[in-house]
């Protein structure tokens, strides 16, 4: 499934991958703490999300719980891949490096990098082996 999310469903598909499976009501209460949303328009949203397969809906209770037909790892890397492709040429790099340009990293964060980097590099020692 290669779906492509707008930002408003990605904050909703956010919302349902930190909590699991909600309600609209469950829903709508987080996007409130941000910003501005009417309930219908969050109800009409994960409705339409619904549609497009990226939610699954229970109606057996009175209220629908809806939970994401998506993985987040999946869709995460289907949208990096998306902007790499189109925003850096293809460069890995330059993503990683705008990245950290703009959002400096602390400690624990640093150190979860530079062992995925070591991880990567073992990878490639392994494969040319």
């Amino acid at each position: 499934m290669n779906l492509k999310p707008t930002d408003s469903e990605l904050e909703i598909l956010n919302i349902l991958w930190e909590k699991g499976p909600c309600t609209v009501r469950d829903v709508h209460e987080v996007l409130e703490k941000n910003k501005e949303a009417g309930y219908t328009t969050t109800l009409k949203l994960m409705q339409i999300m619904h549609e497009k397969g990226l939610l699954t809906r229970d109606a057996k209770a009175k209220s629908h719980i809806y939970t994401s037909n998506i993985s987040q790892e999946k869709t995460q890397g289907q949208l990096v891949k998306r902007m790499i492709d189109n925003v850096f040429n293809g460069s890995a790099s330059q993503l990683v490096m705008q990245a950290l340009g703009h959002h400096k990293p602390n400690a624990e964060e640093l150190d979860e990098i530079k062992k995925y980097l070591e991880r990567i590099e073992q990878a490639g020692k392994q494969e040319n082996q």
